[in-house]
């Protein structure tokens, strides 16, 4: 090996500021040049990640400490990306975990957790926000530390991983300590605002150790793409030692899981230098590169340097618990405001989802032109969406589905959750009657300390994952936009039967035309609608949610007649209630299974499966 090498990776609950430390880690460094201009959230490239404050998908940099070339992970922090965590464990030798000194560990913390503590990684515990004002007044970082601490045990760690180091630190301002009774001092600007401490602990991992297999070896984690080179296969260098033009061979699996052995030339290679790639002449065990030279890569595949010789493990990450249909768009407005694919283009498009992220899964249904993309939540599905609306596809998609399971005596399994949520004591009940409604069982209910005047409480549910679907904007509801929800899947338990999913019927225009405000007027008083005056609609679109249980079709177009009859009183100018904003999540938590989203690059619009209103019933089934 040439140089000295870290692999690590951050891994957090989403917010406890990952993606801010992982921002100064680089600054600090001295990976960027003084004359440079750097964004907050470097990492967070992509535009939606920027749009929605998360991290999506897992990205790689580098820095150098001295001698020592550290590579980084940063990782999502969403439950429903634990599937890029899952596949970069392989890359990376230990892990810094960060924790908010407030929260504490919450469900994403234990998942990621439990899977470097599987994989006998070296961790660093980071408690961060320890300059919250609650923190200052309180023994709270302690008592973090304590639940971190019990953790750990609970899932297992050996005694070494249970002696890990601690960092306080302020992420935001950049600055961390190893020594508890000077947090105060820090945050009062006493000592000067560094990342030192963390540093020096960086360098105490274990130097990345190349493993005795005799040739080059490497296990694709990710595949990347660049429009001038083609593919390139991201991984670790388990083994030996690559050179552009060296002849190597891909060992991957086929449709049917059968070893495929491809042979191909290394046309490029590149190392990640800061935020950047660049290009080397070769690429040396124990470092995290790309190669480029096959354009089947997959991720999974091991790439070897000598024909014949045997394929490392395969990435295996947890099964999907839900799946959502799609299909192509067969609304009467079809490709008229993008590109209306036809099923092979949208069959290949989700094939390319799939093999970009290992945690999601695709199959074929019994009609030709719809597909079930299977994957972790309704968070993911909506990025996906969210990306081929983006890139002016239009297409439809249903109401997620929970995958069931068959036990040995045959009967029915379902997925079960641990929803953790966070919210101010006085709305509680509110919450409460909303998921014990849903089939969950209250298993911890725990006051956080805080503001004595607003106190909060953190209720923890073990509820099917079908009792979360469509409650996001109820919860928020019922908490005034103040509560903080986060699950994690547990197990597999017997299906608890029947849940109402949606106690209200849809508004559903019944022909073609232009909405009109006389019209709606009318309409208003039986629900709530959906959209305005002098919207195209179209026979079987939903503009609104009915008040009753069944579903109601109107007559959305009807513009009032003119008489010559002159009226004694005024006619009135009409005033319409408002209308309810339906953005892409709400659609997905709000539509029944005999219902479409139909995705635009213009609109997101929901219409009834069948369009024809004399073909369809109107009342709901229960």
């Amino acid at each position: 090996m040439s140089q000295s090498i870290r692999n690590i990776c951050t891994i957090a609950h989403v917010d406890h500021g990952k993606t801010t430390l992982v921002d100064f880690l680089l600054k600090q460094s001295g990976t960027f040049q003084a004359h440079e201009t750097v964004e907050d959230r470097v990492m967070d490239s992509d535009s939606l990640e920027r749009e929605r404050g998360i991290t999506i998908s897992a990205k790689n940099a580098s820095f150098k400490l001295g001698t020592t070339k550290v590579n980084i992970v940063d990782t999502p922090g969403h439950a429903d990306f634990g599937g890029e965590v899952e596949r970069i464990m392989d890359m990376v030798d230990g892990a810094i975990l960060l924790v908010d000194a407030a929260e504490g560990p919450l469900p994403q913390t234990r998942f990621v957790l439990g899977k470097a503590i599987e994989k006998g990684l070296r961790i660093i515990l980071c408690v961060n926000k320890v300059d919250r004002p609650e923190c200052r007044e309180s023994d709270l970082v302690e008592n973090t530390v304590n639940k971190v601490f019990d953790l750990f045990v609970e899932l297992g760690a050996s005694d070494d991983q249970c002696e890990f180091p601690i960092v306080y630190a302020c992420a935001r301002d950049g600055w961390c300590t190893t020594e508890q009774d000077k947090i105060e001092e820090y945050i009062e600007g006493q000592h000067p605002k560094k990342l030192d401490p963390l540093f020096e602990e960086i360098l105490k991992f274990p130097e990345a150790k190349p493993e005795d297999y005799g040739d080059f070896r490497m296990l694709l984690s990710n595949v990347a793409y660049d429009n001038f080179v083609g593919s390139l296969a991201l991984g670790k260098v388990r083994s030996g030692d690559v050179k552009k033009n060296d002849t190597l061979f891909r060992i991957g699996v086929d449709a049917q899981g059968n070893p495929v052995t491809e042979r191909f030339m290394a046309t490029r290679i590149f190392v990640f230098d800061g935020m950047k790639q660049k290009e080397v002449e070769s690429l040396s065990e124990g470092d995290i590169g790309l190669v480029a030279g096959c354009d089947k890569f997959e991720i999974g595949d091991t790439i070897v340097g000598k024909e014949g010789s045997e394929a490392l493990e395969r990435i295996e990450v947890e099964e999907p618990t839900m799946r959502m249909l799609f299909s192509i768009n067969t609304g009467p407005n079809s490709g008229k405001e993008g590109k209306a694919i036809q099923s092979r283009e949208l069959r290949e498009r989700l094939l390319n989802e799939c093999r970009a992220n290992p945690a999601l899964k695709m199959e074929d249904t019994d009609v030709a032109d719809q597909y079930y993309l299977l994957g972790r939540g309704e968070l993911q599905f909506g990025i996906i969406i969210e990306r081929m609306r983006r890139e002016g596809l239009e297409f439809m998609v249903g109401r997620p589905n929970v995958l069931m399971k068959q036990a040995d005596d045959g009967s029915t399994l379902e997925p079960y959750e641990s929803l953790v949520l966070d919210l101010p004591e006085a709305y509680s009940g509110d919450v409460t009657k909303i998921y014990q409604q849903r089939k969950g069982v209250l298993a911890s209910y725990e006051s956080l300390p805080g503001d004595s005047e607003n106190p909060r409480v953190r209720l923890t549910f073990e509820i099917p994952t079908r009792g979360i679907l469509g409650t996001n904007s109820q919860f928020l509801t019922a908490t005034r936009g103040t509560g903080i929800m986060s699950s994690e899947t547990i197990d597999h338990r017997p299906h608890t039967g029947v849940l109402a999913h949606r106690t209200t019927g849809s508004i559903i225009s019944d022909r073609k035309g232009e909405t009109t405000d006389y019209a709606l007027n009318t309409i208003q008083q039986r629900g709530v609608l959906f959209i305005g005056t002098g919207v195209e609609v179209y026979e079987g679109m939903i503009i609104g949610e009915c008040a009753k249980d069944n579903d109601l079709n109107v007559n959305a177009c009807r513009p009032k007649k003119l008489t010559n009859v002159r009226s004694s009183g005024s006619d009135g100018i009409i005033q319409l209630n408002g209308t309810k904003d339906m953005s892409l999540e709400a659609c997905i938590e709000w539509i029944d299974d005999d219902e479409w989203i139909e995705i635009t690059p213009e609109a997101i619009r929901l219409r009834k499966k069948v369009l024809a209103a004399n073909q369809r019933p109107v009342k709901k089934n229960k």
